[in-house]
């Protein structure tokens, strides 16, 4: 699986974010090191996660219990 690059983000608990258009495929990198990637996912979501201005409470209400999820790292 290959990871797109990821956009940095000032979070307490994430580090980075990345989006793969054509998979609609969100990767979400936090500060634990672990990577998740969240699939299904539009790209605007996937901007207003970017824009959100808590990016790891735009994630719990608007991604954890919607779009399948996995840890792939």
């Amino acid at each position: 699986m290959n990871i797109p690059e990821m956009t940095p983000v000032s979070s307490s608990n994430i580090d980075s974010i990345g989006y793969d258009e054509q998979n609609q495929e969100v990767y979400v990198r936090f500060l634990n090191g672990s990577v998740y990637v969240y699939t299904g996912v539009p790209i605007h979501e996937y901007q207003n996660l970017l824009e959100a201005p808590s990016h790891g409470s735009y994630l719990n209400r608007n991604f954890k219990n919607v779009y399948p999820y996995e840890r792939i790292e």
